[in-house]
């Protein structure tokens, strides 16, 4: 209980929040979890990209992150260019007026120090920059928590996100791969520490469905992604996204041919043009689609799946968390990273050059060492459970000290 002399503290959290993407916002229910556990007395909202969402999902207020409502619109005409110039400017104070109201400020997860899909410097970089740069100008903790960083090519991109890193006062990743990157971009990682992406501290659910051990192959859930590439792809980002998609097709298209039901995945509102495209190509009722609304719905599919294949790196998460063995179409290090930490490597497969026949051969493969692969996802599960323990207790202790020394005095009697 917060003493009667001493008001509550004022935490924000930012990023696309609330935009549709079931990985950003699973990241924020992990973090509102740990403050509603430990930190009841703080008072919480959010500056982020779907303020209606957010505030109706998880029960806080929040507010726009961009003044232009049309940031993410493609701006060809005079008027859109100019509202978007504008939005830049207003942007500087409207971000820097709500960092100034708050004690701390936590940007939950995410990927917002990489560029592994299509990304402007003047979109979510420059955002991010403003939010650390107010923080450091006005006193406000700024903490990076959990997030995922990679090597980024664009130099204008680049700068800002190691400025950005360089003004947070708190900083911790998802992965090792992602501290060595911001180590390459000249920012100093020695007090960083890498702990289990924040969707680990989420609740599992129940175990449904039949024993998968001693069951015949059952359901594989498939997720997909609207894949183009990444930032550096974008001269060829239609042939890759036609290769990922036919290559995807056909595999489950042979899945159904072996009589498999197969359950189709998403992680964000954009892909749902991919499942539709696969529907109408694998005419098939053993064929159907998910309406995922967050990671909890995601788990609840794929705890009853005999096996995952999926691509967004969220999708791996939740199929890992629940313990089913997966498969992962790996566009980015940080999949790859997941997995082995997870102790499956070698079930990766790149979604750039989907070899559906290939991909077939990784499948089946996985599926022998179905009940080895689930003894090794329960063991490593339970050491992310207490590695992200202690990355809630570093966090109080950076970020929450009068709180954490309440909380070692309570201990001490």
């Amino acid at each position: 209980m917060t003493p009667a002399n001493r008001t509550p503290v004022r935490v924000g959290v930012f990023g696309l929040l609330g935009s549709g993407n079931l990985g950003n916002d699973g990241s924020l229910e992990a973090v509102l979890g740990y403050l509603r556990a430990e930190h009841p007395d703080a008072v919480v909202d959010a500056l982020c990209g779907g303020p209606e969402a957010v505030t109706t999902r998880f029960g806080i207020p929040a507010t726009r992150l961009h003044w232009n409502r049309g940031e993410y619109r493609t701006a060809s005409r005079a008027a859109s260019i100019a509202a978007k110039g504008l939005g830049k400017l207003v942007d500087v104070f409207r971000t820097a007026a709500w960092v100034r109201r708050h004690d701390v400020a936590i940007v939950p997860g995410m990927g917002v120090l990489e560029a592994t899909l299509p990304l402007r410097p003047w979109g979510f970089p420059y955002s991010l920059f403003l939010l650390c740069a107010s923080g450091r100008l006005f006193g406000t903790r700024v903490a990076l928590v959990g997030v995922g960083a990679a090597p980024i090519g664009n130099r204008p991109t680049r700068a800002l996100v190691r400025w950005s890193a360089r003004l947070a006062g708190y900083r911790s990743y998802r992965d090792g791969l992602s501290r060595d990157a911001m180590r390459a971009m000249g920012v100093d990682t020695a007090r960083d520490e890498v702990y289990p992406d924040l969707a680990f501290a989420l609740p599992a659910p129940p175990a449904s469905g039949p024993d998968k051990l001693s069951a015949p192959p059952g359901p594989v859930c498939v997720g997909v992604m609207d894949f183009h590439g990444g930032d550096d792809d974008r001269a060829r980002a239609e042939e890759i996204h036609r290769r990922y998609l036919d290559g995807t097709t056909r595999f489950v298209r042979a899945l159904v041919e072996d009589g498999r039901p197969v359950r189709l995945l998403t992680g964000d509102e954009c892909d749902r043009q991919v499942v539709d495209a696969i529907l109408d190509a694998v005419d098939s009722p053993l064929v159907t689609a998910a309406e995922a609304a967050s990671l909890a719905d995601l788990m609840k599919e794929m705890a009853a799946a005999h096996t995952v294949v999926a691509t967004r790196y969220h999708n791996l998460v939740c199929a890992l968390k629940v313990g089913t063995p997966t498969l992962a179409l790996s566009y980015a290090a940080k999949s790859d990273a997941l997995m082995d930490r997870m102790g499956l490597a070698v079930y990766c497969h790149p979604a750039r050059e989907v070899d559906a026949d290939r991909l077939l051969e990784q499948f089946r493969a996985l599926e022998e060492r179905s009940a080895e692969l689930r003894r090794t996802l329960a063991e490593r599960n339970l050491v992310a459970a207490r590695q992200l323990e202690d990355q809630f207790t570093a966090l109080t202790a950076a970020l929450f000290p009068a709180a954490d020394h309440a909380h070692t005095l309570r201990e001490a009697r």
